[in-house]
């Protein structure tokens, strides 16, 4: 993952596959994985789920961003991109992020406010997990009130309500199914891609932007017919 953030940020603005370049073989074993049980997805009978597990308090995620967004924009009409949040690190806040998304999902706002999320915590600071001088973790760390008050300068919910909703029952539930996600798809770090519940993409694999929309394209069509 490490090498194609790397490659990402070198090639953006850029043509990243000449005309002339073969056709990349997608293989299983190398470039994806075969989940075994399959996972239950959550998009409408017919459409083929491309989700992406990720953190906003996770630095690659915030450098996949572009590549997230050219491969949503590449999608063809019968995929559905979805995102589903990790806690596995909640040393640096993970857990937190984690409820402020499913929060954000529960009140029909998190769309809207995504990019904006990765924002707060990576270019504004609002919610940034570490000192920029020291690059240490902040003691504290951003708490689910901050996370409260971004939201309503971003949309407009009031605290309350954000809070309220943040520490309901429906959101603990959503939490840990996460949690039990991604256990079972053995997601083994962030971002990581996973194609209708059966295809994890084996993100190490992938040299450019152009190879992963190629890989999801190629395991969606596999899921069309």
């Amino acid at each position: 993952m490490k090498q194609f953030v790397a490659a990402l940020l070198g090639v953006l603005g850029v043509m990243l596959v000449p005309v002339t370049q073969a056709k990349p073989t997608f293989t299983a074993g190398r470039s994806y994985e075969l989940l075994s049980p399959a996972q239950r997805t959550n998009v409408a009978a017919g459409k083929v789920e491309v989700m992406e597990v990720f953190s906003y308090g996770c630095p690659a995620c915030n450098s996949f961003q572009p590549a997230m967004a050219a491969l949503e924009r590449s999608l063809p009409a019968n995929a559905r991109m979805v995102f589903l949040p990790a806690s596995f690190k909640p040393e640096e806040d993970w857990q937190v992020l984690q409820r402020a998304y499913f929060t954000a999902q529960t009140l029909g706002i998190s769309e809207r406010t995504h990019q904006a999320m990765f924002d707060a915590v990576w270019k504004s600071g609002e919610l940034a997990i570490a000192d920029p001088t020291t690059h240490r973790l902040k003691n504290p760390e951003p708490s689910i009130e901050d996370a409260a008050k971004c939201y309503q300068r971003l949309t407009g919910v009031k605290p309350a309500i954000f809070l309220a909703t943040a520490r309901s029952f429906a959101v603990d539930v959503k939490m840990r199914a996460a949690d039990a996600q991604v256990i079972a798809m053995r997601i083994p770090s962030t971002p990581c891609i996973v194609v209708n519940g059966k295809y994890r993409i084996n993100m190490d694999s992938l040299q450019s932007e152009a190879d992963l929309i190629g890989l999801v394209k190629y395991l969606v069509d596999k899921e069309s017919h």
